[in-house]
């Protein structure tokens, strides 16, 4: 057994610790130096056949044999390395406090997620000294000349890094190893000093980039607002830009720190080339487009590992078609809506148009805060759920009708398209973060205001109207309602599906309720046909339930349906009971005749 504290990290501590000398004969090239004995000149490897012929010369050896067994190789180039102490240029953590600034200035620091400063935390406390210094033939060099004899920095140190800086300003890293030491020094100094030609560690060059890139740029503010990588950055690019913008500035160059997973396939693993399961960012862009890419990073939890597949890519797909679809719907229904002529004011919008600006004010609320905390995931969700349950499964199902039916520029048709405007109003400025090329497009189809400015300068919208909490027709009762309708179409698809009615509108419902909910679902009148989309709703007690009546999951309704008896109007295709009685209008029921021929029909609730 030997012990070489200049050749291995277990040795060396070793020598520390009982004092021994560190030997170092190998050179930077991997050869043994000038004056070593037997093996001078000799690449370490092919120096091991010369010591055991030496020792076999000597007659000291007992047995060779060679065998295969595990050692240290380079984790890039896979090729074997071999340890070697050198001299190396460090950042002390203890002097000039900079570890106390550290550890102390972090605290003020934001963390996405949480969990991030205690992982952050606990590597400062054990953070030792800074080797910053690395024995490479490429990379940013350390610009210093040191002497030759003892090792210190030439004197004018200062000044000698911005002539060099200057130098590699204008030719590039590689003006520093071809500078002449005597034109910089004077012949003298060249003489006595030399120059260092190791390159600093790349976490140092990267974590100088708020130096590099914040303080020149005077449109770029210091500290910056956040800092967003990997997990294994804790240790590395987040780390180091604290301490050197500490060492500097006293504080840390970020506001916030985030930190996402790594992406993974369906089964788990890590993508890597060598696993062959990447799935490339272009591939998925030629195929579905930017946007579908876009929204499968929103739609995911950033948080842990962010699992990826053909088949999440068309869920993916399928979610964004729903969105356009819905502004899509939005813009159609806005033909002909000028809002400097048409906007309806909110104290004549009826009672449905209401609910759904303040649903769309209330929600807005939701996802800006889910912004300022960066949770993509939940706009997304909140979005997609606004689309598919309060505008797609109710809302835009119901105004249908008197978007269709209605007069062109009556009251209920504009105050439908009143909330439409400030829907689509708002909801363009929410997905442009996200969706931007879809945002964008539907900008430049709206009608109204200065398009010129894009999407994405144009800041959130400010004139979505809340419900008072009085208001008789509030979110409590418009929540009811879509209580109600589901339960409704429940019963309603169950009877489709045994051929019992044809459609929605070819059935009659009778909602059988107690008196708290006949007397709130009594006061929309009518118009509650309108919002369950059936030709005819009517109320009764719920004891008066025939035994064919369905029971819900809302207390105190159940529920009959039945299949129309009257004739359909060709027009609003309800059945009523007056279809064929107009003269004028033989295929038309009275309240479409009033709406072509006569003053158009009034709502005020649906």
């Amino acid at each position: 057994m030997h012990t070489a504290p200049g050749h291995g990290q277990d040795d060396y501590h070793v020598g520390l610790q009982y004092d021994l000398g560190v030997l170092n004969p190998v050179g930077g090239n991997g050869v043994f130096v000038e004056g070593t004995e037997l093996v001078a000149g000799e690449f370490v490897f092919k120096a091991n056949d010369t010591v055991v012929q030496e020792l076999r010369h000597r007659g000291v050896l007992l047995h060779a044999e060679s065998y295969q067994h595990s050692y240290p190789h380079c984790w890039r180039h896979k090729s074997p390395v071999i340890f070697r102490a050198t001299p190396q240029w460090f950042v002390s953590m203890q002097r000039n406090g900079l570890l106390e600034t550290a550890t102390r200035e972090i605290e003020g620091v934001e963390f996405v997620p949480n969990w991030g400063r205690a992982r952050m935390e606990g590597m400062l406390q054990d953070r030792p000294d800074w080797c910053i210094s690395r024995q490479r033939t490429w990379g940013v060099p350390i610009a210093l000349f040191v002497d030759k004899t003892t090792g210190e920095p030439h004197p004018n140190t200062a000044e000698l890094i911005e002539q060099a800086a200057q130098r590699i300003e204008q030719a590039g890293v590689d003006a520093w190893f071809a500078i002449d030491d005597a034109e910089l020094l004077g012949s003298e100094d060249a003489a006595r000093y030399e120059k260092v030609t190791d390159t600093l560690d790349v976490w140092f060059d990267s974590g100088v980039t708020h130096a590099g890139v914040l303080s020149p740029n005077a449109s770029l503010a210091f500290p910056a607002d956040l800092y967003l990588e990997g997990s294994d950055q804790h240790r590395g690019w987040f780390q180091s830009s604290l301490l050197t913008s500490c060492a500097i500035h006293g504080k840390p160059p970020y506001k916030a720190l985030l930190t996402h997973g790594f992406t993974v396939d369906g089964d788990g693993h890590k993508m890597s080339k060598s696993r062959g399961n990447v799935i490339a960012p272009q591939q998925v862009m030629s195929s579905l487009g930017a946007d579908i890419l876009r929204l499968w990073v929103a739609a995911t939890d950033y948080r842990a590992e962010m699992t990826v597949s053909d088949e999440i890519f068309k869920r993916t797909a399928d979610s964004y078609r729903r969105i356009r679809n819905t502004a899509r719907f939005l813009l159609s229904n806005l033909v002909g809506f000028d809002p400097a002529q048409h906007i309806v004011p909110t104290s004549e919008l009826l009672a449905l148009d209401r609910w759904a600006i303040d649903r769309t004010a209330q929600l807005q609320k939701e996802i800006l805060t889910a912004y300022d905390h960066y949770q993509f995931h939940l706009i997304y969700q909140k979005l997609h759920n606004f689309c598919v349950t309060d505008l797609g499964g109710f809302y835009l199902d119901v105004i249908k009708d008197r978007q269709y039916t209605t007069q062109a520029d009556s009251l209920p048709r504009r105050s439908a398209q009143t909330a439409l405007h400030h829907i689509l109003e708002a909801m363009v400025r929410w997905i442009a973060p996200i969706l931007s090329f879809t945002a964008d497009e539907i900008w430049r189809c709206m009608a109204g205001g200065d398009r010129t400015i894009p999407v994405f300068a144009a800041g959130f919208y400010t004139d979505l109207t809340e419900m008072d909490a009085s208001d008789e027709f509030g979110r409590d009762f418009w929540q009811l309602a879509m209580n109600v309708k589901t339960a409704v179409n429940r019963e309603l698809e169950r009877q489709r599906a045994e051929g019992l009615v044809k459609a929605t509108l070819g059935a009659e419902v009778t909602l059988y309720c107690n008196n708290a909910l006949a007397d709130s679902l009594g006061r929309l009148g009518d118009e509650l046909r309108f919002v369950l989309i059936t030709s005819e709703a009517a109320i009764a007690a719920e004891a008066d339930a025939p035994a064919d009546a369905v029971s819900t999951d809302i207390p105190g309704l159940k529920v009959g349906v039945r299949a129309s008896p009257h004739t359909k109007c060709t027009r609003c295709w309800h059945h009523r009971q007056d279809v064929g009685q107009h003269e004028s209008h033989p295929a038309l029921c009275g309240r479409c005749v009033d709406n072509v021929d006569g003053q158009g029909e009034s709502r005020a609730y649906a």
